[in-house]
């Protein structure tokens, strides 16, 4: 979600500010602004709706310069997208600030705050944060000491950075429920919410703890832990390539990082599987000991996560012998649930930073799980360093923000752990062997299925008029179907929904005539004649299908089905192979329908508040 930049150097900082926000414009935003401060006490703020782009014209229509200063890309929350409500926001012309996250009781300090005679001008809970700095800088002897003081009134989400225009010494950040990471130069310092949009300027990341404050001058960092205390954290090199963001050629970020599947499935399987099974130790330290006791798995997730999850749970209790439950995170933070004995809970994030699914995992130490795994794509974040085993999906940065290298690496991820979790609990030798062979053949059937890329596109031109669609699946193709109707609402806003096909005949048959498409998954498994049942009832009604078929399933193409057919390949991997037609059909659509594949409307790539 919103971006946040910040820097203090002798040098002028708006082009690392404004190129740091550029890096952040993936997570999605509305708004754009910043705020500068020159050693000699000039200052200058500019904040525009739209793009960064329109902000760095309007930031060099004015000279804007400044040796520190704060940026923001806002997605909007608390008030409408206006000039008025995009960051940062200032308080009696001293006190800027730049936030991520929600003040939740920021009604109760608007009034409190007015009572004290400040002015509320904006629709927005974060000028309570820098009125609230400013009220207690005359009491409290520094700027350090008055946000030390401001955050304990604050309940909620907040990663923030205060800059006082009376001092451009320093900048205060803290962090509680959002991220942000501090990196280091030489004779000056950063500050943002995602590395990646510092990587052009510096290597060496601190990232901040929960309830950490610190205060950052050109040459020294202080961190303050939640109690006030000096505290030491850790300085970790990134290695990551800061041209990540790349689109190497290709229209959109999405369609590069679908075909750049195969590679990342490749470079996740490496090192971690051989001929007779898995490499010892891949989930960590102590792992195999701790996963031998496993006897149930609780998933939680969000969004295309939570559909990988779902597809896990298919895999967990028919090959590895291990029940599981699947559970939305903003679900499970808010109702009572019963621990299992022996119980695994297992989070899954692509940035390691949602909101929902870090809270669950902070919830769940306090409800007695046996230990916690993360799947997860960023080494550095918040779910890994808070759970006992991390599992990297290694699918490199992804920008779009429709999730698909990600999901697929998920899934990779998970038949690796019904591999080390059926073989605790009296897996077959064949169903292990299926799927490892499954494994080795993964990243060439990628490739194979890559190919039906231009078929998809001549298919996708038959929705430039429809609205509405219907996915169907069974079984573990369920919740790929669920996938595929996520992806295509997502990106070309056709309304669609997923359902088992079984269930079609429960209320969705009242949809079905000529206009609604009905997409449907189907592998050559067990499930297939029933599938076919369901297909019929469609083609009875006036449907029209497209089915994405194994070709030996037997679906012929006619006035009423469109099939297209996917590679043969065995029943463990058929779910990620299956995705990547789902993938390919979303992404041609949105190119039909015109809209925005890369940042669709009203989404966040990260989303770090509730």
């Amino acid at each position: 979600m919103c971006g946040i930049v910040g820097a203090i150097a002798e040098r002028n900082v708006v082009e690392i500010l404004l190129e740091g926000l550029r890096r952040l414009e993936y997570r999605g935003y509305d708004s754009a602004g910043v705020a500068l401060l020159s050693n000699n006490g000039d200052y200058s703020q500019v904040r525009r709706t739209g793009k960064v782009n329109e902000l760095a014209n309007a930031i060099d229509a004015k000279n804007g310069m400044g040796n520190v200063g704060i940026a923001h890309t806002r997605w909007a929350t608390h008030g409408g997208v206006t000039e008025n409500n995009a960051h940062p926001h200032v308080s009696k012309d001293r006190i800027s600030v730049v936030h991520n996250g929600i003040i939740e009781n920021y009604q109760a300090l608007r009034e409190e705050l007015k009572a004290q005679g400040y002015s509320i001008d904006t629709d927005t809970d974060t000028e309570t944060i820098a009125h609230t700095v400013h009220s207690l800088l005359a009491t409290s002897g520094s700027l350090l000491a008055a946000v030390q003081n401001a955050v304990k009134k604050f309940h909620g989400a907040y990663g923030t950075v205060v800059m006082d225009r009376e001092d451009p010494s320093r900048l205060i950040v803290a962090r509680s429920g959002s991220p942000l990471v501090i990196g280091l130069g030489i004779g000056e310092n950063f500050i943002a919410s995602d590395q990646m949009a510092l990587l052009p300027v510096t290597r060496r990341f601190i990232y901040l703890e929960e309830g950490d404050v610190a205060e950052i001058t050109r040459r020294e960092v202080k961190i303050y832990d939640a109690y006030g205390q000096p505290v030491e954290r850790g300085v970790v090199e990134s290695n990551i390539n800061h041209d990540a963001g790349d689109k190497g050629g290709y229209r959109h970020y999405m369609l590069k990082e679908i075909y750049e599947q195969p590679t990342v499935v490749r470079n996740g399987l490496q090192g971690r599987i051989n001929d007779s099974g898995l490499v010892s130790g891949i989930f960590g330290e102590g792992a195999d000991e701790l996963l031998a006791k496993v006897k149930h798995v609780q998933i939680i997730a969000c969004g295309t996560s939570y559909h990988a999850g779902m597809t896990a749970r298919y895999w967990l209790e028919q090959y590895a012998n291990v029940s599981c439950n699947v559970e939305i995170a903003s679900e499970f933070r808010y109702r009572k649930s019963v621990v299992h004995p022996n119980s695994l809970l297992l989070t899954i994030s692509q940035s390691g930073e949602t909101a929902d699914t870090l809270a669950a995992l902070r919830l769940a130490k306090e409800l007695g799980y046996m230990a916690s795994l993360t799947v997860c794509n960023v080494e550095s974040s918040s779910l890994v360093r808070e759970s006992d085993m991390a599992f990297m999906t290694k699918a490199g940065a992804e920008i779009g923000v429709a999730s698909t290298k990600a999901f697929t690496t998920q899934l990779t991820a998970f038949l690796l752990l019904t591999i080390a979790l059926g073989e605790k609990n009296g897996m077959s030798a064949a169903d292990k062997e299926m799927i490892l062979s499954g494994l080795h053949s993964l990243p060439s059937k990628i490739e194979e299925t890559l190919t039906l890329a231009k078929s998809i596109e001549v298919l996708a031109e038959e929705f430039s008029d429809k609205n509405h669609s219907l996915f169907l699946g069974r079984g573990e193709q369920y919740p790929i179907a669920m996938e595929g109707a996520l992806k295509l609402k997502e990106i070309s806003y056709i309304h669609a929904e997923a359902y088992a096909s079984g269930e079609l005949k429960h209320g969705p048959l009242a949809l079905i005539d000529e206009k609604m498409p009905v997409i449907v998954v189907a592998p050559n498994n067990e499930l297939l004649e029933k599938l076919k049942s369901n297909v019929e009832e469609v083609r009875a009604r006036g449907g029209i299908m497209y089915v994405f078929a194994d070709k030996n399933a037997n679906f012929k193409s006619d006035e009423t089905m469109r099939v297209i057919n996917v590679p043969n390949c065995n029943e463990a991997i058929a779910p990620i192979v299956y995705t990547l037609p789902l993938q390919l059909l979303s992404y041609y659509v949105a190119l039909i329908k015109g809209t925005d594949v890369d940042q669709p409307r009203n989404l966040a790539k990260s989303v770090t508040v509730e």
